[in-house]
């Protein structure tokens, strides 16, 4: 029986350990790299020549989502299955447009998970379907990339101006970005346009 070679990168160590002993008790997967940080991820997946990537999404030096997209479009071959303990619809949405094979909650069973790895290696695609209908209620983010960076950026209560000096965007960009996307949530405020745009999973 040939091993399925796997990825696990998952920032805090107790889950990622639990997660590498779980699969590894799989006859038909080896755990053969484990990192803790969203850009360690496409180096490890390199060095080790793994097939099947588990990707966390909160990770610190960048997200899941975004190391999806970068082993995408780096290492094609390499299947990528999103685990998060946030089912928001948004991120759904997000991981598939960023090249992910699968979306499942962490709180699903290990054969579960073991199964949605075998099923991308068969080309098949695996999406947790409670996800999949409130991804499909929800609709689409309604707001640009730039906007969404923008608000990113002043999650941490940044002024205009620090926003603009980090973004090389005018105060004036800025505050415009801004305007556009409280007025698209229907928020009173950036903070409210926050939150609001992180519970759906849009940030």
């Amino acid at each position: 029986m040939s091993m399925i070679r796997l990825l696990l990168a998952e920032d805090q160590s107790m889950v990622r350990e639990a997660l590498a002993a779980l699969l590894g008790l799989e006859p038909d997967i080896e755990v053969v790299a484990q990192v803790a940080r969203g850009d360690e991820v496409l180096a490890a997946a390199r060095e080790h020549r793994v097939e099947v990537a588990l990707l966390d999404i909160e990770m610190p030096g960048m997200t899941g989502i975004e190391a999806a997209a970068e082993l995408h479009r780096e290492l094609p071959g390499v299947k990528v299955v999103v685990v998060t303990t946030f089912g928001r619809p948004g991120y759904l949405r997000r991981a598939m447009e960023s090249g992910a094979d699968a979306f499942l909650v962490k709180d699903a069973p290990a054969s579960q998970l073991a199964a949605a790895v075998r099923k991308v290696l068969g080309g098949e695609r695996v999406i947790d379907p409670t996800l999949a209908a409130a991804a499909l209620a929800d609709g689409a983010s309604p707001l640009t990339d730039r906007e969404r960076e923008v608000l990113r950026a002043a999650a941490d209560g940044s002024t205009n101006a620090e926003i603009a000096a980090g973004l090389y965007l005018s105060q004036g960009t800025v505050r415009n970005y801004l305007s556009t996307a409280i007025q698209k949530l229907a928020a009173r405020n950036r903070a409210e346009a926050v939150r609001m745009a992180r519970e759906k999973g849009w940030l």
